[in-house]
């Protein structure tokens, strides 16, 4: 004979959690959201943190510092409109004053120092350092957002649809690859310098050689994002949500931005990340051949080009940009290297 079990449930005797113990549970949940957890593993790269920060700072000093410093980067001093130059302003060394500021110091008056001195044209070397790391800054960004754009646009056309588009496509990418890269950016650059005439357009003060140093990483730099996304394409286009959506009438334009893209983000961005140092080191070398930046627009290539001349008596001219150059190139590689570890799925299985 069977016997019969049961029990009985005192629902009263079951206490509501506190407000603190429903914290602590959500406290203790773990993260499964894949964005926080590639946070949580850059921020435990010190290295790549801490280039986070250098690069930080140095973007934010570069933005606000041309705001309050009271030189501009073509201010020439000791130039003053129905007066003689006053040369005494032309290559103060650090901290020095030119004939005019002296007299204002021995008076009494407060003069704002020149940090790093002037350059050959008495402009204040600190502002123009300044103001040329964020224009190369500016087109490290602006230059990898035109690969990026390209890139991806043409990768994904081509590994979606395959077959003659992609042949095609792959062999236009295979003849640029085979074209000696420095060689076309300087001629490139050299050619379109000359044939962009921007007067009178609201692109006269971006200047022709900034315009120009963009159509060379629309023209040149794209192949390399684009192989990558082709890749990630081409291992995500058969998966079942891909097929779910073709079956149920999407459209191609419509699965790549809504499945293909969205899926393969991290390597993109990590990839757009490494192109900056990149770009930052082309349009720095580049405006070191006089290709660059049209003067008097710094440059961080510029400065160190126009520091040659005087590298006998004012080195430090040329050590300054070379170490900006050196610093944010260094700091945007490693930062890019952390993404890539945090975020890259392979890396983290």
């Amino acid at each position: 004979m069977k016997k019969k079990f049961s029990f009985h449930v005192d629902l009263d005797s079951f206490i509501p959690a506190s407000d603190k113990e429903k914290e602590y549970l959500v406290q203790m949940r773990p993260s499964s959201t894949f964005f926080k957890d590639g946070i949580r593993r850059l921020y435990k790269n010190k290295v790549a943190f801490v280039s986070f920060i250098i690069i930080a700072v140095i973007t934010l000093s570069s933005i606000i510092i041309p705001f309050f410093w009271p030189y501009s980067y073509d201010q020439q001093l000791g130039v003053q409109p129905g007066k003689p130059v006053d040369s005494s302003y032309k290559n103060l060394s650090p901290f020095e004053y030119g004939k005019t500021e002296q007299e204002m110091i021995d008076n009494g008056e407060s003069v704002f120092p020149h940090i790093f001195g002037t350059d050959k044209s008495g402009r204040d070397y600190f502002i123009r350092v300044i103001y040329g790391t964020r224009i190369s800054l500016a087109v490290g960004f602006f230059a990898s957002v035109i690969v990026l754009v390209i890139g991806m646009l043409i990768g994904a056309i081509s590994g979606y649809f395959g077959g003659k588009v992609d042949m095609i496509i792959m062999r236009i990418v295979d003849v640029i690859y085979s074209l000696p890269d420095m060689l076309m950016v300087i001629l490139l650059s050299a050619v379109l310098k000359q044939a962009l005439d921007l007067t009178g357009t609201f692109l006269e003060p971006i200047g022709s050689n900034i315009i120009s140093l963009f159509i060379v990483f629309a023209l040149l730099y794209w192949v390399g994002m684009s192989r990558l996304v082709r890749g990630q394409i081409l291992s995500l286009r058969e998966q079942e949500y891909v097929l779910s959506a073709k079956a149920t009438g999407a459209k191609g334009g419509w699965v790549i931005k809504k499945h293909l893209i969205p899926n393969c983000i991290s390597v993109i961005i990590i990839s757009a990340a490494l192109q900056i140092p990149s770009a930052i080191f082309t349009e720095s070398y580049l405006s070191f051949l006089g290709l660059g930046v049209d003067a008097p627009m710094p440059s961080l290539g510029s400065l160190a080009s126009d520091a040659l001349n005087g590298i006998s008596t004012y080195p430090y001219r040329l050590v300054i940009p070379a170490i900006m150059i050196s610093l944010i190139v260094l700091s945007l590689n490693l930062f890019g290297d952390g993404l890539r570890d945090a975020f890259d799925p392979k890396l983290n299985d």
